[in-house]
């Protein structure tokens, strides 16, 4: 059995298939333009980092590259782990088995932090959102990177796979929060058929997935997203 934190949230991609979910953040932005965006807002040379949710840890290099220390934190036990294993020579990670709502981090230790595709739902990420407070120190920003459901062929089929979700309240719950936001036109882009098939299949449900592999010829595909962020 996975050892997974208390109060964690369920990710219904990454938790249950790593290996997929490893092609896709191959896939997903090519041209860096989440990060020059993030980069742009708030640059993190120098600084210390906090990856929230880091799965297996496939965006901790990239950011120990520039930042002079590095924590990531996953709740997943075994993607922790293997976080663990991926920056076993970088000195600079330190890779955390907790949830984003009790982060093992000192007050006011962040310059940076950083969540990719970990807060879609907005309300009930309160907890999570006020311990960034805590962490993020006075002139740092926190930066939280979604799919943008309102737009484009992938967000039709999100909303397809998951009904209930509300796109105009999770906005209104950012502005209560105070964030800023901007669209980020991304792209995943892959190297095989068979694995845009296979990532496919895990962002939806089975007749969406199989409706959207139909729809998307060749290799790309565009993946609207939003960045949001906020300043301390």
């Amino acid at each position: 059995m996975p050892r997974i934190v208390k109060g964690a949230i369920p990710s219904p991609n990454i938790w249950h298939t790593p290996q997929v979910y490893e092609l896709e953040n191959r896939a997903v932005d090519p041209e860096g333009a989440a990060d020059a965006a993030m980069r742009a807002l708030r640059p993190w040379k120098g600084a210390t980092v906090l990856d929230v949710g880091c799965g297996t840890g496939y965006h901790l290099p990239v950011l120990a590259a520039e930042a002079e220390r590095v924590i990531g934190v996953e709740p997943h036990g075994d993607l922790a782990a293997l976080a663990r294993r991926r920056c076993a020579g970088l000195a600079n990670v330190t890779v955390h088995a907790a949830t984003a709502q009790d982060l093992p981090l000192p007050d006011a230790g962040v310059d940076v932090a950083v969540a990719r595709w970990a807060y879609f739902f907005g309300p009930g990420c309160e907890p999570g959102l006020r311990e960034l407070s805590r962490v993020v120190r006075r002139g740092g920003a926190a930066f939280v990177v979604d799919l943008d459901a309102t737009r484009g062929s992938f967000g039709r089929w999100f909303s397809r796979t998951v009904p209930a979700y509300s796109a105009r309240e999770v906005e209104a719950f950012w502005d209560r929060q105070g964030w800023q936001r901007r669209p980020l036109d991304l792209t995943m882009a892959f190297e095989r058929r068979a694995d845009l098939e296979a990532v496919l299949r895990i962002e939806f449900a089975p007749e969406v997935a199989e409706q959207a592999i139909a729809e998307t010829p060749g290799l790309e595909l565009a993946y609207p997203n939003v960045l949001r962020w906020r300043y301390f």
